[in-house]
């Protein structure tokens, strides 16, 4: 089952799980070659990713990367979606792209990775390998050093005035 372009949420029902029993049985859908849709939950992918409005596509993981978003496992039956900043002797470093700290995990706790993001409803998705995305991460990753400033300003300026991004 692949993604769609056309993707219609508006006659979808949405039924909720525990992540400790929910992403096991996703990850062996995954490892069956499907991919899956979940909605992140959380706001540790904010400014570009909303929690319960946005949708993540995810693939099973064979070789993540530098700057992938992945779903990992980074303590028993604890998973989080979030960037991965480095990978080192077997160990992947993540930070979601509304924190400051990481997290780590082992390489084969990286259960999955994201091939795309639904965003404000849209029903075209934005591709993880395609330019729009590839320059967000870029600009994004560069600009951690300033990040604490500027998730601060998009959560007490922005948000109340314009909502989210």
């Amino acid at each position: 089952m692949q993604p769609t372009e056309n993707h219609n949420t508006q006659n979808i029902k949405t039924i909720s799980f525990p992540n400790a029993l929910l992403i096991p049985e996703l990850v062996k859908i995954m490892d069956e070659g499907h991919t899956i849709t979940i909605t992140p939950k959380g706001v540790s992918m904010r400014p570009f990713l909303e929690s319960k409005r946005d949708k993540a596509v995810l693939k099973k993981a064979t070789n993540p990367q530098v700057s992938d978003v992945v779903l990992a496992e980074v303590a028993p039956r604890r998973y989080v979606l979030h960037r991965i900043i480095k990978i080192s002797d077997g160990i992947v470093t993540l930070r979601g792209d509304g924190n400051i700290g990481v997290e780590k995990c082992r390489v084969k706790d990286v259960k999955a990775v994201a091939i795309g993001f639904y965003r404000k409803g849209r029903e075209t998705l934005d591709r993880t390998d395609g330019r729009k995305w590839k320059i967000y991460s870029w600009a994004w990753t560069k600009l951690f050093p300033i990040r604490r400033y500027l998730i601060g300003a998009y959560k007490k300026i922005w948000i109340p005035i314009f909502g989210a991004i």
